[in-house]
C-alpha cells in the first residue's frame, strides 16, 4: 500500500515530515486567477476552506449570475470557517410539535441544524486532499454539492475529511471539492422580472463556474480535471442532474468535458414550471410587497438596494421547506429558455443532457420528514385538496383521485414502509409520506432510469434504495440520513463501508464494482434491480414497487409541474 501512494504522489502521513519537525502549511499557486493559498493539515488530510472563485455577489451583483473573479487575489489564508450563503429559515416550533426522539435523531444532520456564519460574500470552494499530494498527483475528483431544498445548506456543514481518508486507506485516494452556492431568493428568485434580467437559476449558475474553477485550478491540488464525478444528496442531487441537463447537455468548458461520472443520491427529476409561471410569479411579487418595493420605478433594482437583511427578511416571507407547504418549493430552478431551456423531465425524453454514466438512489422512507407538518390531513379528499393547492395546480381533481387510489388507504401499506399499523402519527401520516416521497424522489428516479435507458442505453447507470435505518420511529429510513450512513461513514457497518467502496471504485473507474470487493452490482438497465442496503448487508430487489403509482406519474407527468 506505502509503494502505491508513493507512485500516485502521496506521501504517507508518518512520512510527511521529519520526526520533531511540524510540517510546513500546505501550500499551493494557482493561476485562475493568480493566488497562494495556505492551508491547513491533520495528521492524513489537507484542508483548504473558503476559497473565492467569483466575485462577492452583492450590491449590483446581487440578483445577477457569477462574475468570475478576473484580478489576483495575492495569498489566501483558506484556514479558517468558509461563510454560508444566506439561508431560509425553517419553523421554530420544531421542539413543540415534533416527538423527542424524531426530534433528536433530525437534529443530527445537516438540514436540521441552524448555520449562523451566513452572508452575501459567500461563493467559495472547499479542497481537501491526502497529506502529500502534490500537483502531479492527478488525483480523481469528487465534487459535493449540498443538499438543503434549494433554501437551506452550506459548505460548512460538510468536512470530506474522512472521505479523503477512507479513499486513502481503499487504494484509491481522491481530491474532494465542495462548493458553495447561493440558496433561497438569493439564488433562485422567479417572476418575469427576473427573466427579463437574465437573472434566473443563479444557484446553478454558482454551481457551474465553481465546476470551471475545478478545470482551471484543481491541478495545482494533484487533481485530475478531466476525472471529476459530480454528487450531490437531495438538491444537491436534483443540481447534479440539471448540470447534466443545463444548456441542453453542453457540459464543455474550453473544449472538454466538466465531469465524467455523476451520483444522485435522494432527488433527479423535478418537473418545473417555467420562471415566470404564476407560482413562481406570486413569489416574486410577494417578495416585493414585503421588502416595500412594489411601487418602484424598478422592482429588481429596488430589491438590490435593500440593506442585507430587508432583503433577507422579504425573501424569507414565503413559504420554506419545512412547514406546512413541505417539498412545494418556493424557489427551486426553473425552466427560463437558456440555463433550462424546458422542464427537466422533457429535456431529458430528448436526450438533451449530459451522457455521463452515474449512480442514483434514494431512502427507503424519503417522505416522512415532509408529512410531519399536516396533522390536519384526515381523509383522502384533504390530501387531493393538498396536492391540487400547493403543489400541482395543473392537475385535476379526477387525475389527483387516481393517484391517490394507487395507495391504499390503510396504514399497513404507507411510509415508515413495513412497519404495519405502527407510526401512524396522524390519519393520513404515512399514506401522504409515501406519496410525497415517491413524487419527489423513488418514483421519479424510476422514470429518469428509463428514460436513460432509451435515450442512451450504452451509458451506464446503476442504482440503489437504503433501507439501513429500518425500525426507526416514526421516520424510518428517512430522508438525509445517508448524510450520516455514507457522508460521514459515521455508523461503522455495511452499509457505509460498502456503499463508500462503490463510490470510490466509480470515481475511479466510472463502474462502482471495479475496484471493489463487494457483492457485483449489476447495472439497472440489465434487469431493473437495486442494490437494497442494510445495516448488515445487502440485497438485489427488483425496481417494480409500487408500480401502479409508477404508470400513473408516467402517464400524467405533464401535470406534475411544481
Amino acid at each position: 500500500m506505502k509503494l502505491t501512494l508513493i507512485i500516485l504522489g502521496i506521501l504517507p502521513a508518518t512520512l510527511a515530515a521529519p520526526p520533531g519537525k511540524r510540517a510546513a502549511a500546505p501550500t499551493v499557486a494557482i493561476a485562475s486567477p493568480s493566488a497562494t493559498i495556505i492551508g491547513s493539515s491533520s495528521t492524513t488530510v489537507e484542508t483548504f476552506n473558503g476559497i473565492p472563485f467569483a466575485q462577492p455577489p452583492v450590491g449590483p451583483l446581487r440578483l445577477k449570475p457569477p462574475q468570475a473573479l478576473a484580478a489576483p487575489l495575492g495569498t489566501v489564508v483558506a484556514t479558517g470557517i468558509p461563510k454560508s450563503c444566506p439561508q431560509m429559515f425553517f419553523s421554530n416550533d420544531l421542539t413543540s410539535t415534533l416527538p423527542t426522539a424524531v426530534l433528536g435523531l433530525l437534529l443530527e444532520t445537516p438540514l436540521f441544524q441552524t448555520v449562523t456564519n451566513a452572508g452575501e460574500d459567500c461563493l467559495t470552494i472547499n479542497v481537501q486532499r491526502p497529506v502529500g499530494t502534490t500537483a502531479s498527483s492527478k488525483l480523481p475528483v469528487l465534487f459535493w454539492i449540498f443538499g438543503g431544498g434549494f433554501e437551506l445548506g452550506s459548505t460548512l456543514m460538510y468536512d470530506g475529511a474522512s472521505l479523503v481518508k477512507e479513499s486513502v486507506a481503499n487504494g484509491q485516494p481522491i481530491v474532494f471539492v465542495a462548493v458553495n452556492y447561493r440558496v433561497g431568493g438569493f439564488g433562485f428568485m422567479p417572476g418575469k422580472e427576473i427573466l427579463a434580467d437574465g437573472s434566473s437559476n443563479l444557484g446553478l449558475l454558482d454551481q457551474r463556474l465553481g465546476l470551471q474553477w475545478v478545470a482551471d485550478n484543481i491541478a495545482a491540488f494533484g487533481g485530475d480535471p478531466e476525472k471529476v464525478t459530480i454528487w450531490g444528496e437531495s438538491a444537491g442531487a436534483i443540481s447534479v442532474l440539471d448540470q447534466m441537463a443545463m444548456y441542453d447537455g453542453n457540459y464543455k468548458y474550453n473544449g472538454k468535458a466538466l465531469f465524467r461520472g455523476a451520483i444522485m443520491n435522494s432527488g433527479s427529476l423535478v418537473p418545473a414550471a417555467p420562471v415566470d409561471c404564476p407560482k413562481g410569479q406570486a413569489v416574486y411579487d410577494k417578495v416585493v410587497q414585503t421588502a416595500g418595493c412594489a411601487s418602484a420605478a424598478s422592482s429588481l433594482d429596488c430589491l438590490r438596494g435593500l440593506d442585507y437583511t430587508d432583503f433577507l427578511n422579504a425573501a424569507n416571507s414565503v413559504p420554506g421547506l419545512l412547514s406546512y407547504s413541505s417539498v412545494a418549493l418556493s424557489y427551486l430552478p426553473r425552466p427560463d429558455g437558456k440555463v433550462l431551456t424546458q422542464s427537466p423531465d422533457v429535456l431529458i425524453a430528448s436526450g438533451k443532457y449530459a451522457p455521463v454514466p452515474f449512480i442514483i438512489g434514494d431512502q427507503e422512507d424519503e417522505g416522512t420528514i415532509f408529512a410531519l407538518f399536516q396533522g390536519n390531513i384526515s381523509t383522502t379528499a384533504q390530501i387531493v385538496t393538498y396536492l391540487s393547492k400547493y403543489f400541482f395546480p395543473d392537475a385535476t381533481t379526477t387525475q389527483l383521485n387516481g393517484l391517490l387510489a394507487t395507495y391504499p388507504n390503510d396504514w399497513s401499506a404507507g411510509s415508515p414502509f413495513g412497519t404495519l399499523f405502527l407510526n401512524a402519527i396522524y390519519p393520513q401520516y404515512k399514506r401522504l409520506a409515501a406519496i410525497l416521497g415517491d413524487l419527489t424522489f423513488t418514483l421519479t428516479r424510476r422514470t429518469f432510469l428509463a428514460t436513460h435507458a432509451s435515450v442512451y442505453p450504452n451509458v451506464p447507470s446503476w442504482s440503489y434504495l437504503a433501507s439501513y435505518n429500518y425500525g426507526t420511529p416514526v421516520l424510518g429510513t428517512f430522508h438525509g440520513s445517508d448524510i450520516l450512513q455514507v457522508f460521514y461513514g459515521i455508523y461503522p457497518n455495511y452499509a457505509s463501508s460498502s456503499i463508500r467502496s462503490y463510490y470510490f471504485s466509480f470515481v475511479y473507474n466510472l463502474d462502482p464494482n471495479v475496484g471493489s470487493s463487494y457483492k457485483n452490482w449489476p447495472q439497472w438497465s440489465a434487469g431493473k434491480q437495486l442494490m437494497q442496503f442494510y445495516a448488515t448487508g445487502a440485497l438485489l430487489l427488483a425496481d417494480n414497487f409500487r408500480s401502479s403509482s409508477y404508470d400513473w406519474i408516467v402517464a400524467n407527468v405533464g401535470s406534475l409541474k411544481i
